[in-house]
């Protein structure tokens, strides 16, 4: 049986890998799922992945839910702004917010031969900007946007995705750092937001069989990998839980969320 029926998602970055996995979540639960994200349907694409905004949209609406698409580049505090005013102004409300849009990952399409970068002193300063302005910034300036609405219900479930790359030094330095922020971020919006019911984690996913991730399958152990839908199904059972509240602030595990919460992996390796 649906369980979030009448509730109304936004996740950013949705377009392809997590973020899709995550409305898709959402969808088998019958949530309203607004998905943000670059790639658009006739545009040319920022990336040379697959996936679109609008076919996200559309596999949520197929599942069960209501997909809509909203073309956005977060790296555009304005852009961002207008996104989460779109979702109030036809939906009325937000319950779900997934922070799910990253930067920095650009060195895996724009023909940088990986060892040309093995330290961080050899990698442009770009890479640092962009994990901080589409990643951590990103993820700040939409919830600045959406927690009034939030606020003023009583309620509401913000979610950042995250990365064991937080707690390691062999990720990266950008990666590492971000990633870092983004934990403590939620953490202390966490503590602002709890006496007004809006619950606030980091999710942190297994290795993930993300589009770009399987370009790269004949280097990488898939062995203990999770499908995308995985991670929508563990948002999934926290934004059905009528005590989340009880694990804001905290740093949640995929894997540990599905011993908790009993689901499983639709598509397990």
């Amino acid at each position: 049986m649906a369980t979030l029926v009448g509730k109304v998602a936004l996740v950013t970055g949705a377009s392809r890998g997590v973020g899709k996995g995550i409305a898709l979540g959402l969808a088998e639960q019958g949530a309203t799922v607004y998905v943000t994200g670059r790639t658009t349907t006739g545009a040319a694409p920022p990336t040379p992945l697959p996936g679109t905004v609008e076919e996200t949209a559309a596999e949520v609406t197929a599942l069960g839910g209501r997909g809509v698409a909203i073309a956005c580049d977060h790296r555009d505090d304005e852009q961002t702004r207008a996104a989460v005013r779109r979702v109030v102004d036809e939906a009325g409300r937000i319950d779900v917010l997934v922070n799910n849009v990253w930067g920095g990952y650009e060195y895996f399409w724009d023909g940088t031969p990986f060892w040309e970068e093995a330290g961080f002193w050899t990698q442009p300063l770009e890479r640092w900007d962009s994990a901080f302005q589409a990643g951590v910034r990103a993820h700040y300036v939409t919830t600045v946007a959406a927690a009034p609405t939030m606020v003023t219900a009583g309620s509401g479930l913000i979610v950042n995705v995250s990365s064991e790359g937080a707690e390691k030094t062999e990720t990266g330095v950008a990666y590492g750092a971000a990633k870092a922020a983004t934990d403590h971020m939620i953490a202390c919006m966490a503590h602002e937001l709890r006496d007004h019911g809006v619950t606030a984690v980091s999710l942190y996913p297994g290795l993930v069989r993300t589009e770009s991730v399987l370009r790269a399958a004949e280097f990488i152990d898939l062995t203990d990998s999770e499908s995308p839908l995985f991670v929508g199904r563990a948002v999934a059972a926290l934004a059905t839980d009528p005590n989340v509240i009880h694990h804001t602030g905290q740093v949640l595990r995929t894997s540990t969320l599905a011993q908790h919460y009993h689901f499983t992996d639709p598509h397990p390796r």
